[in-house]
């Protein structure tokens, strides 16, 4: 029904998932097993003493013998339940390493695109034109601080006093002084129709 509407969720759990869930599992089970075991000679050594005061030397011994077994055997679970508790962490941390691994790996495809898109020649460039507008900033703000030397403010006057001088050269005609006379509005179109008709 899944498929009607859409892909299939795909499962999430990995192989090394299922070993870890499956040396788990038979962690436990060794734990039950042990605990079963440790119930067990409890009672054969009750039972062994009982044995013991009635006088059942054979049956007492076989049993003590039986519960000598169950010991070692109980030993030896200790070491099996040691080496899988190391191999879950191991495992554990291995799927943690591998996702630093794939994090890592993620990081570096990210950057490699990023260094497409700017080169090293690029990023001097830029830095270089950079560098010069910062450099002609200063030297403007340097300028409008005041920072000319007395050569430089000497030959600032001396290009001014030589536009000012070729400025004085050139001579307008004078305004008149006085007003000009207005025309009275009937003599002017008095003055046009002389002119229609003369043409």
């Amino acid at each position: 029904m899944g498929n009607l509407f859409g892909r299939p969720k795909q499962s999430r759990v990995t192989e090394q998932d299922k070993a870890v869930l499956q040396l788990k599992q038979q962690r436990d089970k060794i734990q039950q097993y042990q605990q079963k075991i440790e119930l067990n000679l409890e009672k054969e050594r009750q039972l062994a003493k009982k044995l013991i005061q009635d006088g059942k030397k054979e049956r007492a011994l076989l049993l003590l013998k039986k519960k000598r077994y169950q010991e070692q055997m109980l030993k030896r679970t200790d070491g099996q339940l040691e080496n899988l508790e190391k191999m879950v962490s191991e495992l554990e941390f291995s799927q943690i390493q591998a996702k630093v691994v794939e994090g890592l790996k993620r990081g570096n495809e990210s950057l490699k695109k990023m260094h497409e898109l700017l080169s090293i020649e690029e990023v001097e460039r830029i830095m270089e034109e950079t560098n010069e507008g910062i450099e002609t900033q200063r030297e403007i703000d340097e300028i409008l601080a005041g920072g000319l030397t007395d050569e430089d403010e000497d030959a600032v006057l001396e290009e001014y006093e030589k536009m000012f001088g070729e400025t004085e050269d050139i001579r307008l005609p004078d305004a008149p002084s006085e007003p000009l006379p207005e025309l009275e509005p009937e003599k002017e179109k008095r003055k046009e129709k002389k002119l229609v008709a003369a043409s």
